[in-house]
């Protein structure tokens, strides 16, 4: 990806006194009632980790046990859903965009969940570009950017986790201010990012099964 722009705009500021800090239950409730309401508009995540404790996930679960064609077996189980589910998007009009910062070597979750991602993408139910690590090391020299979600360009989240990659809930913001120029940040690293396509064919499918080793081991 070196023949593609680089982003020039630093991240907007994060004031978590003019959040509500959410817990995780209430992170997920909120989230799926505000995202369920949107007709029309569309959503921009920004994903930086290269590694979060997945809770819940079959496919994870495989994975986590070494058992890398189960977790695959468990994407391919999963196709009619999310077909449905990209289906009913188009029908409210509603789009979900996702710039994934990838760095390499890609760990064996990216590596795993960029399976996910561009299934999700063939299949209409979001739209994934990468972007890789090295091009917002400028954005990064006080600390690494921040997992944030930003709905209908009237909410924006700033997820939370751990140090291992745990989920811990969420703040949750409202200001038109605060929403815009996230929704506009993500926006600019969306335009600089390779499709998940490309990437995925030239980076992703030569690789060997992934071997998961938790940043707790």
């Amino acid at each position: 990806m070196s023949d593609r722009p680089t982003p020039t705009l630093l991240p907007p500021d994060i004031a978590h006194e003019r959040g509500e800090r959410l817990a995780s239950a209430d992170y997920k409730r909120d989230f799926r009632e505000r995202q369920a309401a949107i007709r029309d508009g569309a959503s921009w995540k920004l994903e930086r980790r290269q590694y979060f404790e997945e809770q819940g996930d079959p496919s994870r679960d495989a994975l986590t046990r070494g058992d890398w064609q189960g977790a695959l077996r468990v994407f391919d189980e999963e196709r009619d859903a999310q077909i449905a589910k990209a289906r009913e998007n188009k029908r409210r009009g509603y789009a979900f965009h996702r710039v994934r910062v990838v760095e390499h070597p890609v760990t064996a979750y990216v590596q795993w969940e960029l399976h996910a991602l561009r299934q999700q993408a063939e299949l209409g139910g979001n739209s994934v570009r990468i972007v890789a690590g090295e091009s917002v090391a400028e954005a990064e020299t006080a600390q690494p950017l921040p997992e944030i979600v930003v709905l209908g360009s009237r909410t924006l989240y700033h997820v939370l986790y751990t140090d291992a990659g745990r989920p811990s809930g969420a703040v949750r913001f409202t200001d038109p201010h605060q929403v815009g120029a996230w929704e506009a940040y993500i926006r600019s690293l969306y335009e600089t990012g390779e499709d998940i396509a490309t990437y995925f064919a030239r980076e992703i499918a030569p690789l060997p099964a992934p071997v998961l080793r938790p940043l707790s081991e």
